[in-house]
């Protein structure tokens, strides 16, 4: 069975995890410690929670005040968006059994899992913007690991997976310039999706830019 939107957020949560996560007047509130936006955006948990007092409190955390929403979150859309909110990497959430990722061979020296990362993996990684602060939330994910992938002789690109609740996300997919669109993000896929089969893993999921 298809794991469902709220077991697939808590995913998205344990598998790249903030320092610090709290709920407060009706506010869930991550502490992000410079990790990026989604371990940082305040998600609404009660329907009369005041944006204000959201504001304040990660203002007060030396955070810019952001918001994720989710579905459902229409009236704090619009209520968003009435205070000048504008929209920032929208995203849809991709989820399929594991075994359709691992029904073809991974060639020899094409991927290969390792934890933890590899020099080589952490300066692919640094080239697209994942810096010490964003490596830090992987470190904070428990069951894990990165994909190396190799394509024309040469590094090709890297990804890190986490599982959680039966279900592996992959998250910080970055294929080198001068290696994409050569199939180089399918063979990191497929290698994160048998080393979750071997975790026990049942669905593998991520996250896709929309924009």
């Amino acid at each position: 069975m298809t794991p469902d939107i709220e077991k697939l957020y808590d995913v998205i949560d344990q598998t790249w995890p903030p320092a610090k996560k709290w709920t407060e007047a009706g506010w869930t509130l991550r502490d992000g410690q410079g990790g990026g936006k989604r371990v940082s955006a305040a998600t609404i948990a009660a329907p009369d929670a005041d944006i204000a007092q959201a504001e304040t409190t990660m203002r007060a955390m030396n955070q810019q005040p952001l918001f994720m929403i989710r579905e459902g979150d229409h009236l704090l859309d619009a209520a968003l968006e009435a205070r000048g909110y504008g929209i920032i990497d929208p995203v849809n959430l991709l989820v399929l059994p594991i075994e359709q990722l691992t029904d073809v061979p991974i060639p020899r020296v094409t991927a290969f899992d390792v934890w933890e990362p590899l020099a080589i993996m952490l300066e692919i990684w640094a080239k697209g913007g994942i810096g010490p602060d964003r490596i830090n939330v992987m470190h904070r994910a428990k069951t894990k690991t990165a994909v190396l992938t190799r394509w024309n002789e040469m590094p090709g690109g890297v990804a890190f997976a986490a599982i959680h609740n039966g279900v592996c996300m992959v998250h910080a997919v970055e294929v080198l310039q001068h290696q994409r669109q050569q199939g180089v993000a399918k063979w990191l896929m497929r290698r994160a999706a048998f080393w979750a089969q071997t975790q026990g893993a049942g669905h593998i999921a991520c996250l896709l830019y929309t924009s």
